[in-house]
C-alpha cells in the first residue's frame, strides 16, 4: 500500500502543471457528463427538458463569469505589486455588485422565466438566482490562479464544484421521493458554487475593503475597455452556444426539447474539451505579446489539437450515432441519433473559431469580437425563421458557424500579412 502511494506521488510530481490541468479538465468534463447522463436517464425526456434549462443557464452564467476570469487573469500577468492590489480591490467589488444585481433580477423574473420556458415551477429560478453572487467571486478567484499560472489550484476549484454538484444533486433526486426534480437540480447547482470557491484566496475579501492610495491605483480606463470588450465577446458566446437550446424549448414540445438537449450534450463534447486549451492559451499569448515575441506558433499548436479532436468526434458520431445515444442516454432518445453528427459538425466549427477569437482578444484585436456577436444574432434570427424541424435548426447553425470560422481565418491571414508589410 505504501509503495503504491509513493508511486502515485512520484507520478504526480513528474507531471507538469499543464498536464495536471488537462487531466483535471478531462475528469471534470467526465463528471459533468455523468451528471447530465444520469439525470437524462432518471428523469426521462420531458422532465429532463426542465433540468436542461437550468444546466443551460449555468453555461450562460459560466460565460458571463469568464469575463471576470479573463480580465483578472490578464491583469494578474500585466500588473505588479500595489497596482495589482488596487486592481483586485476594484474587480472584486465589481463582481459582487454584478452578481447581486443579476441574482435579484433572476429572482424577480422567476414567474416570467417559467412562462417563457414552459417549466413546471418558478422556484427553480429563484434558487438559481440566489447562488449567482457566489459565481462571480468564484470567477475572480479562478482568474488569479489562471493569471499566476497556478493550474493545480485552478484545477481543484473545478473539481470541487463538479463533485459537489454531482453528489448533492443525485442524492436529492434519487433519495427524496417527493418534490420537483428541477428544484433539486437548482439546489445542487447553488450549493456547488460555494464548494467551487475551494481553494479560496482568503485575502480577496479583505483586499476589497482595504483603502488604496491614489498613487497606487491602476489605470481604470484600459481595464474597463478590456472588460467591456471581453464582456461583449462573452455575450456573443452565450448567444451562439446556448440560444439554440432555449429557442428549441420555446418552439418545440417538452419531449422534443428534451431530445434536443441530449443531442446538444453529446455534440458539445468537443467544445467542452476545447475550453481546456483556451484556459492554457490565454496567459501564454498575453505574456508573449507583452514581450513582443511571436505568438503564431502557440496558436497553431492549440488549433491543431482542437481540429484533431473535432475530426475524431465527428467521425465517431457519424459512424456510431445509435450506439452513442443508446449508451449515453438510453432507448428513449434513439430518434435523434441521425442528427448527432451534424450537431457535432456545428459545434466543432465553433470550437475552432473560438480558439482564433480568444487569440485575437489576447493580443488586442477586437474586430473579430464584433463579428462573433453579429453572427450570434444571425444564428438566432435563422432559428426564429427556420425551425420546422430539429434538423433544420441544426442546419442553420452549421451555416452560421462556417461563416464565423471563414472570417476568423481570413482575418488572421490579413493581420499577419499587414504586419509583415509594416515590418519590411
Amino acid at each position: 500500500m505504501k509503495a503504491t502511494t509513493t508511486t502515485h506521488s512520484t507520478i504526480v510530481k513528474r507531471l507538469s502543471q499543464e498536464q495536471v490541468f488537462m487531466l483535471s479538465v478531462l475528469l471534470v468534463n467526465a463528471g459533468n457528463y455523468f451528471y447530465n447522463l444520469i439525470l437524462g436517464r432518471v428523469l426521462g425526456p420531458a422532465a429532463f427538458s426542465d433540468a436542461a434549462i437550468l444546466i443551460t443557464l449555468l453555461l450562460v452564467l459560466s460565460f458571463a463569469g469568464m469575463t471576470f476570469q479573463i480580465v483578472t487573469a490578464k491583469y494578474a500577468v500585466v500588473l505588479k505589486y500595489n497596482k495589482l492590489f488596487s486592481f483586485k480591490r476594484f474587480i472584486v467589488r465589481l463582481a459582487f455588485a454584478a452578481g447581486l444585481l443579476l441574482g435579484i433580477s433572476v429572482i424577480m423574473m422567476a414567474d416570467t422565466l417559467q412562462q417563457i420556458f414552459n417549466t413546471q415551477t418558478s422556484v427553480m429560478f429563484t434558487i438559481f438566482g440566489m447562488g449567482l453572487p457566489l459565481y462571480f467571486i468564484m470567477s475572480i478567484n479562478r482568474g488569479l490562479y489562471q493569471g499566476q499560472n497556478d493550474l493545480k489550484r485552478l484545477s481543484v476549484t473545478y473539481q470541487t464544484e463538479m463533485l459537489s454538484r454531482l453528489i448533492i444533486t443525485l442524492a436529492l433526486v434519487l433519495l427524496i421521493p417527493f418534490g420537483t426534480s428541477s428544484v433539486f437540480v437548482a439546489m445542487g447547482i447553488a450549493i456547488s458554487l460555494l464548494f467551487g470557491l475551494i481553494p479560496f484566496k482568503s485575502n480577496l475579501v479583505h483586499d476589497a475593503f482595504t483603502f488604496a492610495s491614489v498613487e497606487d491605483k491602476a489605470d481604470a480606463k484600459p481595464i474597463m475597455t478590456f472588460f467591456m470588450l471581453t464582456g461583449f465577446y462573452e455575450l456573443s458566446q452565450i448567444i451562439i452556444n446556448n440560444s439554440d437550446i432555449l429557442l428549441v424549448k420555446h418552439y418545440f414540445n417538452d419531449v422534443e426539447a428534451g431530445l434536443y438537449a441530449s443531442l446538444a450534450l453529446i455534440g458539445r463534447m468537443v467544445y467542452f474539451v476545447a475550453w481546456m486549451f483556451v484556459m492554457m492559451l490565454l496567459p501564454k499569448v498575453i505574456k508573449l505579446h507583452k514581450e513582443d515575441a511571436d505568438t503564431t506558433r502557440i496558436l497553431f499548436k492549440y488549433v491543431s489539437y482542437v481540429t484533431s479532436l473535432s475530426v475524431l468526434i465527428v467521425f465517431a458520431t457519424f459512424l456510431f450515432p445509435v450506439t452513442a445515444v443508446k449508451l449515453l442516454f438510453g432507448n428513449e432518445y434513439i430518434s435523434v441519433a441521425p442528427l448527432l453528427w451534424k450537431y457535432a459538425v456545428a459545434t466543432s466549427i465553433f470550437a475552432v473559431a473560438n480558439i482564433f477569437a480568444y487569440y485575437f482578444l489576447s493580443i488586442g484585436k477586437y474586430l473579430p469580437v464584433a463579428i462573433s456577436a453579429l453572427l450570434g444574432c444571425t444564428q438566432i434570427l435563422l432559428i426564429v425563421l427556420y425551425h420546422s424541424s430539429l434538423e433544420q435548426v441544426i442546419n442553420v447553425q452549421i451555416i452560421a458557424m462556417l461563416c464565423l470560422l471563414s472570417f476568423q481565418v481570413g482575418y488572421f491571414f490579413y493581420h499577419k500579412l499587414k504586419n509583415r508589410l509594416l515590418n519590411t
